[in-house]
């Protein structure tokens, strides 16, 4: 089975799950797929065909009992693109802490940053790596394309930490982003278990007295684990096997944690999802998060709630993270767009004012 992106098949039996209960399916709903071969998409890019048949396709890190070990393999997968992006992109690079936790503020060098808005990105991973290169690789094309500071949360991971860590993480460094930047000059934005991390951020902050983000983007995952038929489809567009397994409930990120409680599973609450702020979303059709985005801006529109959904055909679970296809540029010119449009100026706010760096690099 080919392994892609942040992990998504790699660890889709641990996390795979239906956003609604199987029991009441009558079984006569299944249907008997025959095997066929898949071409490329007719309305997908060359460029993008040819990286999916050269690196999608080829065999990549895997998931397995030795975490060190594959947070190490994954992490030379960033390396090299965090290396062809900063051929791209210019930016600096600072580490610190904000809120007692550990960040980078990754600030576009080529010009003066937006003075008044600011960025959250929260990396993917599963919830078992993606912390340092993972998430530069979010931060970088990002800052260039929006003009405005991205501070990445390197939030804690399973198996050493569970639900909630990662959300109190957040919390901590966006209360002390409050001190400076009012909440609507605010934007946060995740792909994978960070973009599940985003919405549940969003319903932490709404039980913990904090203000809602001025908007949000949700990045090959919605607001609820994996489920739907892109979990089956997108392994077999993507060279797999098909199939959907465990229960998500056996992630040990999520130990003890109750899925009907909408800060694990903000989907679960539509009173929740009607307190968003603007929200992109972001997949393509051969993402196993497909359905989940799909359910997530269903959700939001039946609330009322402002929702921007952008679908490229052909592409795979977090294709964002390679600059070589013409669709992650695009998606990067897109997300830029979205929170420049969406995010309220603050730089008239007694205090604000890009956050200052030093040790850049």
């Amino acid at each position: 089975m080919r392994k892609s992106g942040f992990g998504l098949v790699a660890i889709v039996g641990l996390l795979a799950g239906p956003a609604f209960s199987q029991d009441a399916t009558p079984s006569s709903a299944a249907v008997e797929v025959s095997a066929f071969e898949l071409p490329w998409s007719d309305f997908a890019s060359p460029e993008a065909g040819q990286w999916f048949a050269d690196h999608v396709l080829a065999p990549g890190p895997t998931f397995g009992p030795d975490i060190a070990k594959v947070r190490e393999d994954y992490a030379v997968v960033d390396r090299s693109r965090i290396a062809r992006l900063r051929a791209l992109y210019t930016v600096s690079i600072e580490r610190t802490q904000i809120g007692g936790v550990p960040v980078q503020i990754v600030t576009p060098a080529d010009r003066a940053p937006d003075p008044g808005r600011i960025l959250i990105n929260l990396h993917g991973g599963g919830f078992f790596w993606g912390s340092d290169t993972g998430a530069l690789v979010e931060a970088i094309p990002i800052a260039a394309s929006s003009g405005m500071q991205v501070v990445t949360v390197d939030y804690r991971l399973a198996p050493e930490a569970r639900f909630p860590a990662a959300s109190e993480d957040v919390a901590s460094v966006y209360a002390s982003l409050l001190e400076r930047y009012d909440a609507k000059s605010i934007g946060i934005y995740g792909c994978s278990a960070g973009s599940m991390l985003t919405a549940q951020s969003v319903v932490w902050f709404q039980q913990h007295d904090l203000p809602t983000p001025g908007a949000i983007g949700l990045f090959c995952m919605g607001a609820s684990m994996p489920g739907g038929d892109s979990v089956y489809l997108s392994q077999v567009a993507s060279g797999g096997e098909p199939g959907n397994s465990i229960d998500w409930t056996a992630h040990p990120y999520f130990a003890g944690s109750d899925f009907s409680d909408p800060k694990v599973v903000p989907l679960a609450s539509p009173e929740a999802i009607a307190a968003f702020p603007p929200t992109l979303l972001i997949s393509g059709t051969r993402d196993g998060g497909l359905s989940s985005v799909l359910a997530t801006h269903a959700a939001l529109n039946r609330a009322g709630v402002s929702a921007n959904l952008h679908v490229w055909d052909g592409m795979w679970h977090s294709f964002m993270s390679d600059p070589e296809p013409e669709e992650s540029r695009e998606a990067y010119r897109t997300v830029g767009a979205f929170f420049r449009k969406e995010l309220e100026s603050d730089d008239a706010r007694t205090g604000s004012g890009a956050l200052e760096t030093g040790g850049k690099r």
